[in-house]
């Protein structure tokens, strides 16, 4: 073993120091000069890692706050982690469980004595306890324990959803974190006490609370907790069904799995899908006056998919559907907007040509033939072939693109004729009660195996695009998202145990030199609690065809 490593830190300074020397002992100041936020993690050669990591070969290391991807991600977990450890301080006989993300926070369902909801006082108790265990800063150990020590420990607590997700490991050591007498699964790295934990508030909502926190782009700052009543109902509706289904965590569907029981949990989840599609094909329906069918929803949500079975409800309905796509209004990629870094912007409302589009729009609506256009992504020019569109009375419009929520993009359209569908991938299921799956994993996942697959991408092209498409997604889709009329949910329980099959090669072929390798390493580390799955098992019309191949769809 080498008895000393060089480090060359992100400054470009180059350190000498002792083999085994942990990460957090180079730290000279524990605050970026730039912002003032706390230090609570590095990346060492392109991984994200804990202060106690220990160098035994020569590394870079850029040390992280919560202003960045990597540091918010130990900021929530950790902060995940102080706030289950303090409800069992405080509430030991509550059911308590971190749902699903709202805006910036965390919305987490509490019941006490068979009471759901949290009162002001209970709110207000739970963050005091928090911010004392946050100004001792007491210590979050990270600890390596055998396996048996591990289930002994979870079994003990009655923490059984750890228990149920450790089933399927075989891992000589189980790596948990430890604060006081709580301690936890490690889903990924966490800060080594509880001090820089200090940017939060507890907001009393629903049957539950959200705990609210800053965004990387508003640290240390606590945007405003403004409720997005629409998406709430939504999650609250396929919790139900996760209650349907028998599942709301990855051990319990790895149970289902190992027991071969699963073609039948798809065939109910399946089915809950096409329940769903029908309502929304009653509702639009029911109304003759509704023309324009408008579709949003961000990145990898299945909407084609989605339009192509919502088409099919709605001549069951006795609606003949028409489909146009926003992207052949594209305008010529000359005039294409650009990103501050100067690359072609085309998540900008005005990558497409809206004055185009809305005189044609108007030009359907007044009941006249229009030339449709086709847009060549190979020469990035609006071409028109001949061919033309006049709408008959019973015919409606499917106009998807990621702007259809944007009041902006049709204007010319009266707004009783308009009937808004925001679809998403609403993940409701967890690796445990208090460690959740982020939605927005669930479409990079399927967009990583989609984009391999269709596009020709590596993984590694996928995850350099996914901050800017994150960030088009923020300024041009979620705003939006509160104006729909209904809101479909494209996620499926069952798909990530299909996907990590497909994707854990693809985020293998990451290296160490790569600046995406943190990435996908939390990915890989995710992905492994999945017990694989078949990619026959899903129906030829289902979602999740769309991104793996073999759908019945045309796309």
């Amino acid at each position: 073993m080498k008895k000393a490593v060089v480090i060359t830190l992100e400054s470009g300074q180059k350190i000498t120091c002792p083999a085994q020397t942990m990460t957090g002992e180079l730290l000279t100041d524990l605050r970026d000069p730039i912002h003032g936020l706390p230090y609570i993690g590095a990346l060492v050669n392109n991984e994200l890692v804990t202060f106690a990591y220990t160098l035994d070969i020569d590394s870079t290391v850029r040390f992280v706050t919560m202003a960045s991807p990597g540091g918010m991600q130990i900021y929530v977990r950790s902060l995940s982690f102080l706030l289950a450890k303090s409800v069992k301080d405080l509430y030991p006989n509550a059911h308590f469980s971190v749902e699903h993300a709202l805006g910036p926070g965390l919305y987490c369902e509490f019941s006490l004595d068979g009471k759901p909801g949290m009162t002001e006082e209970q709110a207000a108790a739970l963050e005091a306890h928090m911010r004392d265990l946050v100004a001792s800063d007491k210590p979050i150990h990270r600890q390596r324990i055998s396996y048996t020590a591990a289930i002994d420990q979870f079994t003990r607590n009655e923490q059984f959803d750890k228990v149920s997700l450790l089933r399927f490991t075989n891992t000589p050591k189980i790596v948990t974190y430890v604060c006081e007498n709580f301690s936890d699964l490690a889903t990924g790295p966490m800060t080594r006490s509880c001090g820089p934990l200090q940017f939060f508030q507890i907001i009393p909502y629903q049957t539950g609370f959200v705990l609210q926190m800053p965004t990387t782009e508003s640290a240390p700052n606590i945007p405003e907790f403004k409720p997005i009543q629409l998406l709430s109902d939504t999650f609250k509706e396929y919790n139900r069904w996760g209650r349907i289904l028998g599942v709301n965590t990855v051990g319990r569907l790895n149970e289902i799995i190992a027991a071969n029981e699963i073609r039948d949990f798809v065939k109910v989840a399946e089915a809950l899908h096409e329940k769903k599609i029908a309502a929304i094909a009653d509702q639009i329906a029911s109304n003759r006056d509704i023309k324009w069918i408008l579709i949003a929803g961000p990145s990898s949500s299945g909407k084609t998919t989605f339009a192509e079975r919502l088409a099919i409800q709605l001549r069951v309905s006795g609606l003949r559907p028409v489909t146009l796509g926003t992207d052949n209004y594209f305008v010529d990629r000359a005039h294409t907007p650009r990103t501050p870094a100067g690359e072609y912007d085309f998540e900008h409302l005005h990558a497409v040509d809206v004055e185009v589009l809305n005189r044609d729009l108007a030009a359907l609506d007044a009941g006249e033939e229009i030339d449709l256009p086709t847009f060549d992504f190979y020469t990035g020019s609006r071409l028109y072939k001949g061919r033309k569109l006049r709408l008959q009375e019973d015919q409606v419009v499917i106009l998807e693109g990621i702007h259809s929520l944007n009041p902006e993009l049709t204007p010319g359209l009266p707004g009783n004729r308009k009937f808004h569908i925001y679809i998403s991938a609403l993940t409701q299921l967890n690796l445990d009660n208090n460690n959740r799956i982020p939605t927005t994993d669930n479409r990079l996942i399927r967009r990583l195996v989609r984009d391999h697959r269709y596009r020709g991408h590596s993984a590694t092209r996928t995850l350099e695009m996914w901050p800017n498409v994150g960030r088009g997604e923020r300024t041009w889709i979620f705003p939006f998202q509160e104006r729909a009329d209904a809101v479909f949910n494209s996620a499926l329980d069952y798909e990530l145990a299909i996907l990590s099959v497909l994707a854990r090669p693809l985020l293998s072929e990451i290296k160490p030199h790569q600046t995406v390798y943190a990435e996908a390493r939390r990915m890989l580390e995710f992905l492994s609690h999945f017990h694989p799955l078949s990619t026959e098992i899903p129906p030829p019309t289902s979602i999740i065809r769309e991104f793996i191949g073999g759908s019945d769809f045309e796309y």
